[in-house]
């Protein structure tokens, strides 16, 4: 016999798959309606999970697990968003109308090559049709930096991408940019941040049952192929003539995503022919076979590209994410002859460098901006000033760094990096991918290497050495309690250098949001951040420590000190969080 809690789980899930428009998402909520009635416990568990509440809009718009029910990713959930969207594209573009009521407001979606990305895209292009948005549909499956290039090209007030970026394979997403005439230029192209984020989940909230949101039978264009070569095209004349040395044998992974073909045309219309792709990875499937995890990140994901690089005798490899918005490099470190993967934050001071000697060798930086997240290290702030050059902290995500005035680069430790924000305001892999491929090869034109260039950096600039710690937890609310104990226990030193400065990142600044974080400097320049993750159940942790460098002898000594004095902080940060 039920109970009365059972039966209203068991009449709304019932309810939701008589409405569900997809014949296999209803077919699950039966079967599992039928499994509870028989007593399954797992069961009854897995559906209280899909019913706990509904999807949130966040700022990074939706990201879950396929499934039926409205804390998955599915038909229902996606109608309903794009409703949402569509209703919130339109007040947008009243706001910026300056036609009299005139101006039809414009949207593109793109989506990649998930479980039921295509469907939700088409769908997403029906209902805005339906509201009166003129809609683009991106040709087929394209990268991320695609569909962000298109909304600035077509100048739409939403661009929608569906996508699970680096998720594993049973997720999907939806994620949203907007543009147009009511979002000021710097912001145009971007991921949605407050109030935006708020605005849509109104109108989501708003919408009735899914049969009354109205779909059209047709009314919006499917773009040409050619906006991919659009895309190749300006990508590809990011290339400096300057830097003229295209002798690089190349290992590219599209890590099983749709950024392949594309990040390959853009290599060989730059001048890089010589381009292996691996081939057990090399096209889109959505099931990710030969990786547990679909993220260049994660231990392992680029055994295969490693394997294949060692095969080739290649010079560098360039591994994207499955959505292609970011890139990992690897090469051959010459202190050990093995292969490795070079660090977000060694990447992201590569690329800072090879972009302020482009700038300064054209006699001036121009006004340029370099940018990136607080989380990252500190080092790009000391190359920028070296090259005369801004420098801008933000909050973490390319939804705050891509905003910065006068950006000209920005990355996150997380292998994200925009080079090019006038072409595409957005992290971008294959764009990044390309400039180190230029700097890889005019580097082993000068008979050097990247690792080389890394130890020029941290002569100039203290060896800044940085790890992470994340800590995950069984429920959300156990990041609350944490933060809460550091809060009112706070760490005295890490690694023997009493903390200086503590500052309570959910204070906000002049400079900075609000935002839920705790960040430490020690006196020995020794930097801790400690932050929930917006996305998993885990507490991250970012660790950096400073080392002066006297001479080029003294190198090796203070990587191996640095490597002490960052074990020694981890263990602190540990005990700080009782682990």
């Amino acid at each position: 016999m039920t109970s009365p809690e059972q039966q209203l789980l068991l009449s709304s899930a019932t309810a939701w798959a008589q409405a569900d428009p997809d014949p296999q998402t209803a077919a699950e909520l039966e079967a599992l309606v039928d499994a509870v009635l028989q007593g399954d416990a797992a069961a009854e568990a897995e559906l209280r999970d899909r019913f706990s509440g509904p999807l949130l809009f966040g700022t990074a718009g939706l990201r879950a697990a396929l499934g039926a029910g409205p804390n998955r990713m599915n038909r229902v959930v996606v109608r309903r968003a794009a409703a949402g969207v569509a209703a919130h594209a339109l007040d947008l573009a009243s706001a910026g109308d300056g036609d009299g009521g005139a101006y039809v407001p414009r949207a593109v979606i793109g989506f990649d090559a998930r479980h039921n990305s295509r469907v939700f895209a088409e769908e997403t292009a029906a209902i805005f049709a339906a509201a009166g948005l003129e809609t683009f549909l991106m040709p087929s499956e394209l990268p991320t930096p695609v569909l962000a290039y298109a909304v600035r090209a077509l100048e739409c007030e939403v661009g929608i991408m569906v996508t699970a970026s680096h998720n594993p394979p049973q997720d999907n997403g939806y994620k949203v940019y907007l543009g147009g005439r009511a979002v000021a230029e710097e912001a145009r192209g971007v991921q949605i941040v407050a109030p935006h984020d708020a605005g849509i989940a109104a109108h989501i909230a708003a919408v009735g049952s899914v049969d009354s949101v109205p779909l059209a039978v047709d009314g919006w264009t499917i773009l040409p192929e050619s906006i991919e070569m659009d895309y190749v095209t300006a990508v590809a004349a990011l290339a400096d003539p300057a830097f003229t040395a295209r002798d690089l044998n190349i290992v590219l992974t599209p890590m099983h995503g749709v950024g392949g073909r594309t990040a390959r045309s853009v290599l060989h219309t730059a001048g890089f022919e010589n381009v292996t792709m691996v081939e057990r990875q090399a096209e889109p499937d959505p099931d990710f076979p030969t990786v547990s995890f679909p993220n260049p990140e994660e231990p392992g994901a680029l055994d295969l590209a490693l394997e294949t690089a060692q095969e080739a005798d290649a010079d560098l490899v360039i591994a994207n994410d499955p959505d292609a918005d970011r890139v990992a490099l690897a090469a051959k470190d010459p202190a050990t002859g093995a292969w490795r993967m070079l660090r977000g934050d060694e990447v992201g001071t590569l690329l800072g460098a090879h972009l302020a000697a482009r700038a300064t060798a054209g006699g001036s930086t121009g006004g340029a901006v370099f940018a990136n997240s607080i989380v990252s290290s500190r080092l790009l702030g000391r190359v920028a000033a070296a090259a005369g050059i801004s420098h801008v902290q933000t909050l973490t995500g390319f939804k705050w760094i891509a905003r910065v005035p006068g950006l000209s680069y920005g990355y996150e430790e997380a292998l994200g990096y925009c080079v090019a924000p006038t072409t595409v305001r957005d992290k971008d892999g294959i764009s990044a991918g390309l400039l180190l491929a230029e700097l890889a090869a005019a580097t082993k034109a000068a008979g050097r290497t990247l690792f080389d260039l890394l130890d020029d950096a941290f002569l100039a600039h203290g060896l800044h050495t940085a790890d992470q710690l994340s800590v995950r937890v069984a429920s959300l609310p156990l990041l609350g309690e944490m933060m809460a104990r550091l809060r009112s226990k706070p760490p005295q030193s890490f690694a023997g250098s009493p903390v200086a400065t503590a500052v309570d990142l959910s204070q906000g600044s002049e400079h900075l949001p609000p935002t839920d974080g705790l960040l430490y400097l020690t006196g020995d320049s020794t930097r801790v951040i400690i932050r929930p993750s917006g996305t998993e159940p885990k507490l991250k942790c970012y660790l950096e420590v400073i080392e002066p460098v006297a001479s080029a002898e003294g190198l090796a000594d203070a990587k191996a000190a640095a490597r002490i004095r960052l074990e020694a902080v981890r263990a602190d940060v540990g005990a700080a969080l009782g682990l």
